[in-house]
């Protein structure tokens, strides 16, 4: 949008949820309650869409998604297939809707699709819009490998089935790119790779804390989850506490907490307190735009070790950005992060010892930690910040809509 683009972001299930400013458009397509619905009564999917759009209302979504009890990933086999069906899913009545907007509304040179897991519709989207289709692929595996079959299978099925009809897919990695090439079949020419960027704006602008010399500060932000390897990073901080000159360091640790995760959290920090550290860690719970930027310049060392492939690492960056060293756990999108910002230290994947001793290597050593920080925080700002990246996607939709005219 800065850039001159005309731009709409479309909300899909729910509204959008981001620490930044958000910029998305008011109404918002396939909402969770409508999808939900037409999924489970066919009387429901009979009723006049203009007696379930109120369904959509942004308050209401709001509300809904704050109380509603977590479900499984694995209990969306039969719903996942059925969006991949698109119009012949039972939600027509949505991809309608969506469709009839765009061709009709908003007549798009692009469509940009954030997932594949919902481009069911890129079909319809196709007889009756002439954009071109771009399709990012970041963490749609994760997703799919959580599905019974035989729907895992069923929406493999259909993914690939809707391969030849996007223009280009856009990966943040090579490791991403090389995983959904065997999974789905995407020939490699198919493939722009942009590397993930973030705005670093809020990083520059806020001076940085004073730094209580007195203590070091190891920090954990992300979603409390086990995936996140919040477990692992607690084991890993008990370990650390029974080491040599490491009386004085804090874990301090942010990020959302789901109700179907709270149990595995509060293990997590009874497992503290029971190993007699009460009064060396702090849980500040989830944090807005502004105390993320403060709390990660508060850091001396930054560590999520994800069990699972991480297909961007947002988080990685942020510290970074914030002149934090990071370590990170050797697989996924991590080792290309660090091969790049020369940021921190890889530690061996779902090893807690091998943990354990990395952090005390940095935490010993402040002028590793400053040189890491260092070249981190000037590669991310300068090649990983959101006018680089937005520059890169101008550039992508110029050539596609280049070659359509052309064609």
């Amino acid at each position: 949008m800065r850039a001159g683009v005309d731009v709409q972001l479309i909300p899909t299930y729910t509204p959008i949820r981001t620490d930044e400013p958000d910029v998305s458009a008011p109404r918002i397509f396939f909402g969770g309650i409508n999808v939900y619905l037409e999924q489970k009564s066919r009387l429901f999917r009979a009723l006049p869409a203009k007696m379930t759009r109120w369904l959509d209302n942004r308050r209401l979504l709001n509300w809904v998604t704050a109380r509603a009890l977590a479900r499984s990933y694995s209990d969306l086999g039969p719903l996942t297939v059925s969006m991949l069906d698109g119009a012949l899913g039972h939600q027509k009545r949505e991809v309608e809707q969506l469709i009839d907007w765009l061709a009709n509304h908003v007549r798009p040179d692009v469509v940009h699709f954030s997932n594949l897991l919902i481009a069911g519709c890129i079909s319809e989207l196709r007889r009756q819009c002439k954009a071109s289709i771009v399709l990012t692929l970041q963490g749609d595996d994760i997703f799919l490998d959580s599905l019974p079959e035989p729907y895992r299978s069923q929406a493999i099925d259909r993914m690939r089935k809707l391969v030849p009809l996007v223009d280009r897919f856009t990966v943040h990695s090579r490791f991403y790119q090389a995983l959904m090439m065997e999974r789905l079949g995407i020939p490699e020419s198919k493939f722009a790779r942009l590397p993930l960027t973030i705005d670093v704006n809020d990083f520059a602008a806020t001076p940085a804390p004073s730094k209580d010399t007195s203590k070091r500060v190891l920090g954990y932000l992300a979603r409390l989850a086990p995936e996140k390897g919040l477990g692992q990073l607690v084991d890993a901080f008990l370990r650390l506490k029974r080491l040599p000159n490491m009386g004085d360091v804090e874990l301090r640790i942010a990020g959302w907490l789901g109700e179907q995760h709270r149990e595995y959290a509060e293990t997590q920090f009874a497992k503290l307190n029971d190993g007699g550290l009460r009064d060396q860690w702090r849980y500040v719970g989830e944090v807005d735009r502004k105390s993320k930027v403060e709390f990660l310049r508060g850091l001396d060392l930054f560590c999520v070790p994800a069990t699972f492939l991480e297909p961007k690492g947002i988080y990685l960056l942020e510290a970074l950005a914030a002149g934090v060293a990071v370590v990170a756990p050797e697989h996924g999108a991590f080792p290309e992060l660090l091969a790049a910002t020369h940021g921190g230290r890889l530690c061996a994947p779902n090893d807690v010892k091998d943990l354990t001793a990395i952090l005390a290597t940095l935490l010993a050593n402040a002028h590793d930690r400053r040189q890491f920080a260092h070249a981190g925080q000037t590669f991310v700002h300068s090649e990983c910040n959101a006018r680089v990246g937005a520059e890169r996607l101008v550039k992508l939709y110029g050539e596609l809509r280049a070659s359509r005219e052309g064609g």
